[in-house]
């Protein structure tokens, strides 16, 4: 009886056996071969995924840990294009306005006298800038002529020389003797400037690039107090770990407290991400960081004024020595002494550092993830 059915549709011009029992539904035909092409990509995400270098950058506030992953941008991955560049220029104007008035507000409340009398129209033009307002060119211009009287201002020298005193930004006087070049109007921000430029991390940024055909993932987690909670949703199939430390600020306190000296924040915290049994499979690599301000700094403040511990028979305006003590500090916070810990001295905002560095610590990560990259 089948036979005749199928011959009979056959001279009908039909495809025999095509009564609804073989052939099936045009959508479910569809949606079958729709499945098989979204297991085909997820077998081949699982792979990805299963090869990739997911590399977590932590460390407390101001770091460097977004300096550094900017870097990563400029050396491996999409690198910043004019439009890209466009969008600093309200962080940078940003910059030098509010630093200014952290001057001005640590000059009034030192009492320190300003040189020039007449600036203290200046100083009141800047005291009244809202942080929160996003400063376009125009907005920038106004405040440019305070700007540039105010920094050639003894006073304000005098601030600054005071610095460790109060809260101000790293990148201030880099932008301060840029200003010229940033006022005019048809500046856009150079990529040192983009290094220099200063946002506080607000939850998890992701960069990921190739080097050589393998996956690099990098994230990067607010170092603020109230971001670090953040950091344990990142803890999943990490690889590595750059634990980047602001090596130039012994001498200064959290800006969450006033009274916490930074680096012990920082000792604190990688005491604990060190320690973390989650970790004990994953290289943690140590970042002693922003070396060009510690140079700067250990030639006028003694680091023994602040760390008791420093030993009598180093010198504490040697650069060296500096670097080796709190190297040490760190290496005393682990508990597991047969793992190596890794160690770089660097500075985020020199590309030609990074570059090298990071040469140097993608073979420490490919070597000690080898079998688990399946790159033998």
């Amino acid at each position: 009886m089948a036979v005749r059915v199928g011959q009979a549709a056959a001279r009908a011009g039909a495809p025999p056996f095509c009564l609804g029992l073989c052939c099936g539904d045009p959508q479910d035909i569809e949606q079958r071969q729709r499945s098989k092409q979204i297991d085909k990509m997820l077998a081949k995400e699982k792979v990805h995924l299963r090869r990739q270098v997911k590399i977590l950058l932590l460390g407390a506030g101001e770091s460097g840990k977004s300096t550094f992953l900017k870097q990563m941008r400029i050396i491996h991955g999409k690198d910043f294009d004019v439009e890209a560049l466009k969008e600093y220029r309200p962080t940078v104007y940003n910059n030098i306005v509010k630093g200014m008035k952290v001057l001005v507000d640590a000059q009034r409340k030192l009492g320190i006298k300003m040189k020039e009398p007449s600036n203290e129209v200046y100083c009141d033009q800047v005291m009244k800038f809202e942080g929160t307002i996003k400063i376009d060119t125009a907005l920038f211009l106004e405040y440019c002529p305070a700007i540039r009287a105010l920094w050639s201002d003894a006073g304000i020298q005098e601030a600054w020389d005071r610095r460790r005193e109060f809260q101000l930004g790293d990148s201030v006087k880099y932008f301060m003797e840029n200003v010229d070049r940033i006022s005019s109007v048809e500046y856009i921000p150079s990529k040192q400037d983009v290094l220099y430029a200063r946002k506080a991390t607000k939850g998890i940024v992701e960069h990921e690039f190739d080097i050589k055909g393998i996956p690099f993932l990098m994230v990067d987690v607010g170092g603020q107090r109230s971001q670090r909670q953040k950091w344990f949703q990142c803890f999943e199939s990490v690889t590595s770990i750059l634990f980047l430390v602001s090596s130039s600020e012994f001498d200064q306190v959290l800006m969450e407290d006033r009274k916490t000296n930074r680096l012990v924040e920082s000792l604190n915290i990688f005491e604990t991400i060190v320690n973390n049994k989650t970790f004990t499979e994953v290289s943690i690599i140590l970042f002693l960081n922003k070396t060009d301000l510690l140079q700067d700094k250990v030639k006028y403040v003694s680091v023994k004024d602040y760390f008791a511990e420093f030993p009598d028979s180093s010198d504490p305006h040697n650069l060296t020595d500096v670097q080796n003590f709190i190297l040490n500090l760190f290496d005393a916070k682990r508990r597991e002494r047969n793992k190596p810990l890794f160690h770089h001295f660097t500075t985020a905002v020199d590309t030609e550092n990074i570059k090298f560095v990071f040469h140097a610590v993608k073979d420490t990560i490919l070597q000690d993830n080898l079998k688990q990259l399946m790159l033998q």
